[in-house]
């Protein structure tokens, strides 16, 4: 009776290695079969490109004689195009919360579910996949950059596509945390409808918001979508040939640099996937 009980420490300590493991290729499996979609269906994400293409390429061109004063007086093509790469990484992170309820109703998601690996596993898995094919999809994005005036410096470039992914980890998670508490795919493609134009078009991508009411301007610090466009700003500011993008929104006449925008967007995304993954971990 004591042998048994002095040997069940160890086994639980070399059973623990192995759980580990089993957890880690979950995850890996998980974020491959995100990246296997993408790369099967390349049509798919052809078109999910197609519409920022179309804001940045159409509705860039025709507006940057006519709202100069929207970018500062600077190049209107130069200041739209962070928005224009945020919205591409937006689209996958939007499928990716979608995918969750749509799996929840149709019974999927229980099957996935049997498997022997923490629930919580499965969400992030599911979440940092997701931020793969985001950032893959919107770095396609940066072919462009030439449109905009910018470089196509290796360095610039490295660092607009490691703010692209830490952006599709933020909006992942945040979608994320929405798709575990909401059960029904209409009841979430429409809170997704309400919520996400008017936070996209008070981030400021499409204009400036230096103009707007005081209430309407207090919404902007709150809007996640802010930092994000921003963060990407203040990178492609320092590229623009010749002038300088206004950038930033004011806390109380300060200015968060960069650093403490990406901090800012970390975090959210971190305590965000946390809350989901200890809501999922309690679901029925």
């Amino acid at each position: 009776m004591l042998e048994s009980t002095t040997e069940r420490p160890g086994r639980l300590a070399a059973r623990s290695p192995g759980r580990r493991a089993a957890e880690f290729a979950a995850l890996r499996a998980l974020i491959r079969r995100e990246t296997v979609r993408l790369v099967a269906s390349p049509a798919q994400a052809g078109l999910t490109l197609l519409n920022p293409l179309l804001y940045f390429v159409v509705l860039g061109t025709g507006l940057s004689g006519m709202v100069g004063s929207a970018s500062g007086g600077g190049d209107y093509m130069a200041y739209v195009y962070p928005g224009i790469l945020m919205m591409a990484v937006q689209m996958p992170a939007l499928n990716a919360g979608m995918s969750i309820v749509r799996d929840r109703e149709t019974g999927l998601l229980r099957a996935v579910l049997v498997a022997p690996v923490r629930r919580d596993t499965f969400l992030v898995g599911k979440c940092l996949g997701s931020t793969v094919t985001a950032t893959a999809q919107g770095g396609l994005l940066l072919a462009f950059a030439g449109l905009a005036g910018l470089p196509y410096d290796p360095l610039l470039l490295l660092a607009l596509l490691g703010e692209l992914a830490l952006v599709a980890f933020t909006l992942t998670a945040l979608v994320t945390l929405a798709a575990v508490r909401i059960t029904r795919i209409e009841t979430f493609q429409s809170a997704l409808g309400v919520t996400m134009l008017p936070l996209f078009f008070l981030s400021g991508a499409m204009f400036s918001t230096d103009g707007l009411p005081v209430w309407l301007a207090a919404t902007t610090l709150v809007n996640p979508l802010t930092y994000a466009v921003d963060a990407l700003r203040q990178t492609v500011a320092g590229a623009v040939p010749g002038g300088a993008l206004p950038t930033g929104p004011d806390w109380g006449g300060w200015t968060p640099p960069l650093a403490v925008e990406l901090l800012v967007m970390c975090a959210l995304g971190v305590a965000a996937l946390v809350l989901a993954a200890r809501r999922f971990s309690r679901a029925g």
